[in-house]
C-alpha cells in the first residue's frame, strides 16, 4: 500500500515539473516572438506609421496644415518623425515639396496631432502628406 502512495506522489511531483518547464517554454517562446516582431518594427517604421491631415488659409495668407501621425505597430514606440508635404496646383501639377520634422513621441495603437504653418506657393490648390522616416525610442 505505501508502495502505490509513494508511486502517485512521484507521479503527480513528475507532473509539476512537467508543467512548469512547459510554462518557462512557454513564456521563453513569447519573449523570442516578442524580440523578432520589435525588431521587425524598427527595422521599417514608414511600414507602420501613416499621417492623415487637412490644410487651410490664415488670415496673413499661410498655408496651415493641421493633421494626425498614427503608429500602427504593436511593440515598438517612433519618434521625430519626418514627413513631406507636396503642394499641388488645381491642375494637379507639383508645385514645390517640403520636409517637416514632428518632435513627438508616438506609441503604437496611438495617434499624435500635429499643426504647422507655410507659405505655400502662389497657385497651390492642396497639400498631400506623406511619412518618410522616424527614429526608435530604445
Amino acid at each position: 500500500m505505501k508502495t502505490i502512495i509513494a508511486f502517485f506522489i512521484l507521479l503527480s511531483f513528475g507532473a509539476c515539473q512537467s508543467s512548469s518547464q512547459k510554462a518557462g517554454t512557454e513564456k521563453e517562446n513569447y519573449e523570442l516572438q516578442k524580440a523578432a516582431l520589435l525588431k521587425k518594427e524598427q527595422k521599417d517604421p514608414v511600414l507602420f506609421l501613416s499621417v492623415i491631415g487637412h490644410d487651410k488659409k490664415n488670415l496673413i495668407g499661410q498655408t496651415v496644415v493641421k493633421g494626425s501621425i498614427h503608429n500602427s505597430a504593436t511593440i515598438a514606440v517612433f519618434k521625430d518623425v519626418d514627413l513631406q508635404l507636396s503642394f499641388y496646383s488645381k491642375t494637379k501639377a507639383l508645385l514645390e515639396t517640403d520636409k517637416e520634422t514632428i518632435f513627438e513621441q508616438v506609441s503604437p495603437g496611438q495617434s499624435k496631432e500635429f499643426k504647422t504653418k507655410y507659405f505655400a506657393p502662389k497657385g497651390t490648390d492642396s497639400v498631400a502628406l506623406k511619412v518618410l522616416s522616424a527614429k526608435v525610442v530604445e
